[in-house]
């Protein structure tokens, strides 16, 4: 493993992580009737401490961006999931909250979990698969849950709606990271004009902003704890499948180390759990219902 993706990998997710505690605490102030709607960024841009949760989720999204332009996305991306721990680590700031046992053993299963995944898989590059059907396969069918999570989570918003939609902005910015290893890869070959006589960077750029929009109003009608354990899991299972899928990603496929990649993935998956439902993640609810906020828009 190299160290430079190594640490820019780990402070990309510190930044994202510092950055979702703050766009939650700006969010959750926002009204309801902005719910999936473009309006909930133009309110929320009026927000100081949202702008600078976004200054630095833009930061870490930059970091993450040439840590995929220098390794794979399935080694990448176990990485960037412990922005949970990150963002737990402000949130005890502002709680005051002890770690206790639950803290310690997520801790310890999302730690452990990406040394697991890394060390069995052995995530390395190969040659990207050149049929382009498997490419919209996979994207699609990342398209389509989120379509489906979205649309569900519409009609039950202030239940289980915000788990939904942080699935949905897992799954894709899973894809967008895979899109963004394809469009560094695109720079370097041919420069700028190769770059943008293709399709990937713009749709790199309308996966952040449809994501952004998701994650903003799961942060607004429920607390962190709600939201960010199922977005950061989410996020890397899906780019793993596009690593390994299109992308040329290669990892182990004897039968130890496949089951200890799983075991790896399902630490990652309950440690995030964990530690995104610790008291010290901010608990503060959504703004009251009101009857207009409920009315089909």
């Amino acid at each position: 493993m190299s160290v430079l993706v190594l640490v820019l990998s780990l402070s990309a997710a510190c930044c994202l992580g510092f950055g979702f505690v703050l766009q939650q605490n700006a969010a959750r102030q926002a009204p309801l009737s902005d719910f999936l709607s473009p309006r909930l960024l133009v309110d929320l841009m009026k927000v100081p401490r949202w702008l600078g949760g976004i200054g630095l989720m833009a930061a870490g999204m930059a970091l993450g961006a040439i840590a995929l332009g220098q390794g794979e996305v399935s080694l990448v991306e176990p990485l960037l999931a412990t922005n949970l721990l990150f963002a737990l680590a402000l949130s005890r700031k502002q709680s005051k909250q002890p770690l206790g046992r639950q803290g310690w053993a997520g801790l310890a299963l999302l730690a452990g979990g990406v040394t697991t995944f890394l060390v069995a898989g052995e995530p390395r590059g190969g040659t990207a698969v050149p049929d382009p059907f498997r490419h919209w396969l996979i994207i699609g069918t990342m398209l389509g849950l989120a379509l489906l999570l979205t649309t569900h989570a519409k009609r039950s918003r202030l239940s289980s709606g915000p788990v939904l939609l942080a699935i949905a902005a897992g799954l894709l910015y899973g894809v967008q990271d895979a899109l963004t290893r394809v469009s560094g890869q695109r720079f370097s070959e041919g420069g700028l004009m190769e770059l943008l006589t293709g399709w990937q960077p713009y749709g790199v750029l309308v996966l952040g902003v449809t994501g952004l929009i998701l994650v903003q109003s799961a942060f607004e009608t429920a607390p962190l704890r709600m939201s960010l354990p199922a977005l950061t899991a989410a996020q890397p299972l899906a780019g793993i499948a596009c690593g390994v899928g299109f992308l040329g990603d290669r990892l182990r496929t004897d039968t130890g180390a496949l089951a200890w990649e799983a075991a790896g993935l399902a630490a990652i998956v309950v440690g995030i759990v964990l530690l995104g439902m610790h008291p010290a993640m901010p608990s503060g609810a959504a703004q009251p219902v009101r009857a207009r906020d409920l009315q089909p828009q």
